[in-house]
């Protein structure tokens, strides 16, 4: 028995050994050539500025070039599918979001799996949703939005940038958990349905916190919740839907850093070590929050469980409310 124990620990440090020689090798020889950050977002959009923001770092850090390679359109699908298809040498990422990782999949098939088919490497942060109202709105909190429209069911309106948009499914949520009826008006984009939102043609609506910020501040829009867990740096006088009436509500943007499925595990180790330093940069720290983002950071692993809870919580939604993708 002592002898299959020496033997066997033997055969561990051997593997420990050359698991360490890979990761030196990938330091040494990685990267030797231009990198691409592949997003699903047109430039200017969310994750195009957190590809932005981590892609200067990186360019320094690696003194190779950092590409950003935007690939809008079918809600961030088609650079998702790039990504997944891509080969695994750890030159192409992903920089996605929660909607074309969690939501996409819950109301379309798509042509591959988020889970087996790409490797999460980090969460880099999180952004919340105003919950926010016209001001000719009689409600001032989110227990009075809740009361009004439980007395005029199907009489008030919400916009949001389109079917299956994170805003969408953050009123979805609220719908849901306050038992309302809230009638949806789709946009094509956030700018037209803030603007809408702004002029009353809708009462109500789940917005990107920073571009509703000034809105709130000039009296246009009446802020009345938060859709994080806890409330925003940015706005602490709101408080979160969570602590108005409806306990554990949550509905969250976030962005996230994935591979190719197939890169090898020294190589995504090797990349999550490089985003941690570049996450513990000041100025890109700064970035995004300014933002209105909480940089998050953390283990692959727990990326994956988030990935994967939020799978499950959207795609209960979404098909609970029937909603279906364009």
């Amino acid at each position: 028995m002592q002898m299959l124990l020496k033997v066997l620990a033997s055969r561990a440090l051997v593997v420990t050994a050359l698991s360490i020689a890979a990761q030196v090798v990938v330091a040494a020889e990685f990267p030797s050539k231009p990198l691409r950050l592949v997003t699903g977002s047109a430039p200017g959009g969310g994750s195009d500025t957190v590809a932005r923001t981590i892609a200067e770092k990186l360019n320094e850090r690696f003194g190779q070039p950092v590409l950003v390679d935007n690939r809008a359109g079918a809600g961030g699908t088609i650079g998702a599918d790039i990504v997944a298809k891509a080969p695994p040498d750890g030159y192409t990422w992903l920089v996605a979001t929660s909607s074309s990782m969690v939501v996409n999949p819950a109301m379309q098939k798509l042509p591959y799996d988020v889970e087996r088919d790409l490797a999460p490497v980090m969460q880099i942060s999180t952004v919340p949703f105003i919950l926010a109202v016209h001001p000719a709105v009689q409600a001032k909190t989110v227990g009075e939005l809740i009361q009004l429209a439980k007395a005029r069911p199907g009489k008030l309106s919400y916009a949001t940038s389109g079917i299956g948009a994170m805003s969408h499914l953050a009123m979805e949520q609220f719908k849901y958990m306050a038992g309302v009826n809230l009638v949806h008006v789709p946009y094509r984009g956030s700018a037209p349905a803030a603007y809408d939102l702004i002029a009353g043609q809708v009462q109500a609506a789940f917005n990107n916190l920073i571009p509703t910020l000034p809105h709130v501040k000039t009296g246009r829009l009446r802020a009345l919740g938060v859709s994080s867990l806890t409330r925003a740096a940015a706005l602490p006088e709101v408080p979160t839907v969570a602590e108005s009436g409806l306990p554990g509500y949550e509905a969250m943007q976030w962005y996230g850093v994935l591979l190719p499925a197939a890169v090898p595990k020294s190589m995504v180790t090797f990349l999550h070590k490089e985003l941690v330093k570049v996450l513990q940069n000041p100025a890109v720290r700064a970035r995004l929050m300014d933002e209105g983002g909480e940089v998050i950071g953390g283990t692959p692993q727990q990326y994956a469980k988030v990935i994967h809870d939020d799978l499950a919580k959207w795609t209960k939604l979404v098909k609970a409310a029937g909603i279906k993708a364009e």
